[in-house]
C-alpha cells in the first residue's frame, strides 16, 4: 500500500526539531531509521500529517564509555553498535542481538533509538535493554531527562516519551566483577518477529554467587516484559541446574504469550523456558 499524504522537514539541530514538534503537536512523528514507522504508514496503521526527520542532526550518533556507563546516541545504527568494539568487549549480547535483526540492509540504516522508542514487544532491544538495566535519555524544549527502562515501556505501542519529546541517547552500566550477558530469539524465517526471546545478564562475586540479574523476553506480552521472579530465583544463588530450571519455569509463567501463525500460547511458553535455560547457562558460561 501506499502512505497518506504528509509534509516532510529535515531539520540540522536538535533544537530546531524539538521546536518543530512542539509547533505541530501530534500530527508529527520523528523519522529516524524508519524501518518500524514506514511499514506502519504504508498499511495505514500511523498517518502522521508531517514527518520530521533527524539523521541530518549531528551529536546523536556514538558507542563510548563515560561515566561508568556505556552511553549510545539514539540514532546510532545497528550495525554501529555490532561493530564497536567497546560493545563487542564488554557486552557480547549486542552482537548476538546483531546477528537476529531482520538483515544487513536494515541493519545499516536502523537505529538503535528508533527500535526503542517504537515501543514495539516484538523488537529486540527492549528486552536486551531490559536485561542490561539500561537508563533512557528524553530531550524536550525544557531539558533532558533519564528515565529508567523499567518506567520507559508504559503500554501496547506506548512509551514515556511524551508529545514534543524525543529520545536522544541510551547508557548501559558498566559491569564490575564477574558479568556474562547473551540474547537469542526462536524465529520462523530470517527477518520475522521473534516467535520467544531472551535476554539475560548475570554479575558474580568472587565466590561464584550471583550478586545480580537481569532478564528480558521479546514478544510474549503486550509490552517489553522484565522476569522479576527469574531475577531473583538467581540472585544469591551459585547458579546450578536447579535454580536454572526454576528461573525457566517461572518466565514461561509470567509471560502472557498470544497465539498465532508463530504457535500457540503453550508453544511459546515452553520455548520461553527452553530459551531461558540456554541463555542463563550462556551468559554463565562467559561470566566465568
Amino acid at each position: 500500500m501506499i502512505p497518506s499524504s504528509f509534509e516532510y522537514s529535515a531539520p540540522s539541530t536538535l533544537d530546531e526539531a524539538l521546536k518543530m514538534l512542539n509547533a505541530l503537536g501530534d500530527e508529527a512523528k520523528i523519522l529516524a531509521g524508519g524501518h518500524s514507522l514506514i511499514p506502519m504508514m504504508k498499511l495505514r496503521f500511523a498517518e502522521p500529517g508531517h514527518l520530521i526527520d533527524i539523521n541530518n542532526i549531528p551529536g546523536l550518533s556514538y558507542v563510548k564509555e563515560e561515566g561508568g556507563y556505556l552511553t549510545i546516541g539514539a540514532m546510532t545504527r545497528e550495525v554501529e553498535l555490532e561493530e564497536s568494539d567497546i560493545a563487542a568487549a564488554k557486552f557480547p549480547i549486542f552482537l548476538d542481538a546483531a546477528k537476529l535483526i531482520a538483515d544487513p540492509q536494515v541493519r545499516n540504516w536502523g537505529t538503535i533509538g528508533g527500535n526503542l522508542a517504537h515501543g514495539d514487544a516484538a523488537n529486540d532491544h527492549p528486552a536486551v535493554m531490559i536485561a542490561l538495566d539500561a537508563e533512557v535519555e528524553i530531550t524536550g524544549q525544557d531539558g533532558a531527562r533519564w528515565v529508567s527502562i523499567n518506567e520507559f515501556f508504559m503500554g501496547f505501542y506506548m512509551t514515556a516519551v511524551q508529545e514534543g519529546e524525543i529520545l536522544t541517547a541510551i547508557r548501559v552500566p558498566l559491569p564490575t566483577g564477574k558479568n556474562g550477558n547473551s540474547y537469542h530469539k526462536n524465529e520462523r524465517k530470517v527477518g520475522d518477529y521473534a516467535t520467544a526471546g531472551v535476554a539475560v545478564n548475570i554479575t558474580l562475586d568472587d565466590n561464584g554467587t550471583c550478586t545480580s540479574a537481569g532478564i528480558g523476553l521479546t514478544n510474549v506480552n503486550p509490552t517489553p516484559l522484565k522476569a522479576v521472579r527469574s531475577e531473583q530465583a538467581l540472585i544469591g544463588t551459585k547458579i546450578d541446574d536447579e535454580a536454572i530450571n526454576i528461573a525457566a519455569q517461572y518466565a514461561s509463567e509470567d509471560c502472557s504469550p498470544s497465539e498465532d501463525l508463530r504457535g500457540s500460547e503453550d508453544y511459546k511458553r515452553r520455548v520461553v523456558k527452553a530459551l531461558t535455560k540456554r541463555m542463563i547457562t550462556k551468559a554463565l558460561e562467559r561470566a566465568n
